[in-house]
């Protein structure tokens, strides 16, 4: 290949690449937005009124970021290529590119090897970045709904917020810690029942909130002895403070190794080694219960009904008991086959969970490279139609994508397809159709040839209506 084809080459690719950039920044951040619009909208309600700090509200949103590009890129890669290619289409652009010899794969080799390098990155996020994200996004989330509001206290309204305690407030000042017409019901002792009234009061945390304070002047405490009903106490006081053990009050943070991690918070091969090692174990307990089975159905076989068996194969058989009834046995039978069943049920379960994830994260990247090839030929199809189009024709394939990925996970889940063929259907069946239209468009064929339904009509049929089809009328 001489050097100016080489020249020419890059100087294609740069141009190429350079108008995808602008419109994949655009929809991958628009996207974004979006994502992060409905979070908020969804989960606001837990995040007012708790006193949490603005690092914290940051850092939740932060790490809610790492799931939305996973979704963000795949569908920015399609937009990009829609618009791209649509514009080009609509300036003649790749009519003049065919004109100088360069086919329409040549077009799509730059777009796809940026696909394929974009892939790539996010098999490493899906890897390294996310499962610590939602590792810690679920740490931090469990600590915030633990986190209890800040303490209200509405005038005339018994607050029951602190375990122990109920305590009612004639009229709290707005925007101070004063309080007026103060009762306190204290249940914390079982053996006294203790009423606390004052006139005045204030209110605060300690430091570390682990303490609710309450300074109170001029009042009286009310105590009975509920064992000894005789013994009645009543003490005045002009100043009194009360110390009340609070907990929920304070944001505690989660030591990120005191949770255990689940299936999405582990990367392929942290999950690939759990998938090895309950393999053997669901591979004993199967052969185990077969020993168990061949072992009861020998003993009923020479007619002798025994107690149930127990113990593993292999150790000598305890003493058996007799069965009075052969229904007794045959539920017994029954018991030890639920078990088993469901011993294995929720092995086979947890491998489908973890070969689930292993293949999503493989398979979510993969989407990058398939939406080339169905973005190119509908965007040259398109033409004309601007961000409006490949914003609408972006949505519909990626709600039938991402429809046909959770239908798979949810098949493979409960063991009706293999975790392969659910996490990969999408990709092939896109892809497919994405490769068809590329090989159709790059021959300039039609997309489908319907010439096949006149075959289908009966020939008398098309000869009545070639014959009753009126003769075209020729100007002189």
């Amino acid at each position: 290949m001489s050097l100016s084809s080489l020249y020419q080459r890059r100087l294609l690719w740069r141009y190429i690449l350079r108008a995808h950039i602008g419109p994949f920044l655009f929809s991958f951040f628009t996207l974004m937005f979006l994502f992060l619009l409905q979070f908020v909208m969804k989960f606001v309600d837990e995040l007012v009124g708790k006193g949490l700090s603005a690092w914290v509200v940051l850092e939740l949103i932060a790490l809610n970021l790492a799931w939305m590009v996973v979704l963000a890129v795949p569908m920015s890669i399609l937009v990009a290529t829609l618009m791209a290619f649509g514009d080009m289409s609509s300036k003649n652009e790749i009519t003049a590119m065919k004109a100088a010899g360069t086919s329409l794969y040549r077009m799509i080799a730059p777009v796809f090897a940026a696909s394929v390098l974009i892939a790539a990155g996010l098999v490493y996020f899906n890897n390294s970045v996310l499962p610590d994200a939602n590792h810690r996004l679920k740490n931090l989330a469990s600590d915030i709904r633990r986190k209890k509001p800040t303490l209200s206290l509405v005038n005339g309204v018994f607050s029951q917020d602190i375990p122990g305690y109920s305590i009612l407030v004639r009229r709290a000042v707005p925007k101070t810690n004063d309080l007026v017409g103060v009762t306190i019901y204290d249940f914390t002792n079982p053996s006294s029942n203790v009423v606390i009234t004052a006139r005045r009061g204030t209110v605060s945390f300690s430091p570390d909130y682990r303490r609710l304070i309450m300074d109170l002047q001029e009042g009286e405490i009310h105590e009975l002895d509920l064992q000894n009903q005789n013994s009645y106490r009543r003490v005045r006081f002009e100043k009194h403070r009360i110390a009340m053990d609070v907990q929920g009050f304070d944001f505690e943070r989660t030591a990120e190794a005191a949770s255990q991690r689940g299936d999405r918070e582990l990367s392929a091969r942290a999950m690939q080694v759990f998938v090895d090692s309950l393999s053997p174990t669901k591979a004993a307990l199967e052969k185990e219960f077969a020993d168990v089975m061949r072992r009861d159905v020998e003993l009923r076989a020479s007619g002798l009904l025994d107690a149930p068996l127990s113990g593993a194969p292999g150790q000598s058989p305890p003493a058996y008991l007799p069965v009075t009834t052969p229904l007794l046995a045959l539920r017994q039978t029954q018991a030890t086959v639920t078990t088993y069943m469901f011993r294995l049920e929720n092995l086979e379960r947890q491998l489908d969970q973890y070969e689930v994830e292993i293949n999503k994260k493989y398979s979510i990247p993969a989407a990058c490279i398939v939406f080339v090839f169905v973005g190119v030929p509908l965007g040259i199809m398109s033409r004309r139609g601007g961000f409006g189009v490949a914003a609408t024709l972006s949505l519909g394939f990626f709600i039938l994508y991402w429809a046909c990925l959770i239908g798979g996970e949810k098949l493979a889940d409960r063991d009706i397809v293999q975790p392969f063929v659910g996490m990969w259907i999408a990709n092939v069946l896109i892809g497919l159709f994405g490769v068809y239209l590329t090989f159709r468009i790059g021959r300039e064929t039609i997309l489908i040839d319907w010439s096949f339904l006149h075959r289908l009509v009966p020939r008398r049929w098309r000869d009545r209506l070639q014959d009753e089809m009126p003769e075209p009328e020729v100007e002189a």
